[in-house]
């Protein structure tokens, strides 16, 4: 059973700290085992340098925090120059109870001019007591 209490049951789920990134990087995985239901994932990122920047955020899964894979639908929407001059949020809502045991985010960078970006990526989700 769920503990209903919000305050208790509701954890964060860290992806990226808060980070000035100018290449694309893998994440660490993050284990989901006593997360269940639904979780909301956002991503915070404004561009700082770079001629035409974008910046890709996706999110994997894997049963085994080795072999990941994309999982649909758990694409971000790029942030690029023209809609980052304050920082941008996007969240993605997913049921974690369909996702395999662990999730990590994975950067892209593209743009010329060494293209730059403070980016962070959370999710909150429903962590039940064992």
């Amino acid at each position: 059973m769920i503990d209903q209490n919000l305050g208790q049951s509701l954890q964060t789920i860290a992806l990226v700290a808060m980070s000035d990134i100018t290449a694309g990087a893998d994440g660490t995985g993050v284990d989901l085992q006593d997360f269940v239901g639904e979780a909301a994932f956002f991503i915070a990122a404004k561009n700082v340098a770079g001629t035409n920047p974008t910046l890709d955020v996706k999110l994997q899964d894997s049963a085994d925090n080795s072999s990941f894979a994309d999982v649909t639908g758990l694409a971000f929407t790029q942030v690029t120059a023209a809609n980052t001059k304050a920082a941008v949020f996007h969240r993605l809502n997913v049921n974690v109870d369909g996702l395999r045991r662990y999730v990590r985010a994975v950067t892209a960078i593209g743009g010329t001019s060494s293209p730059q970006f403070l980016v962070a990526c959370y999710g909150l989700g429903v962590k039940q007591e064992r």
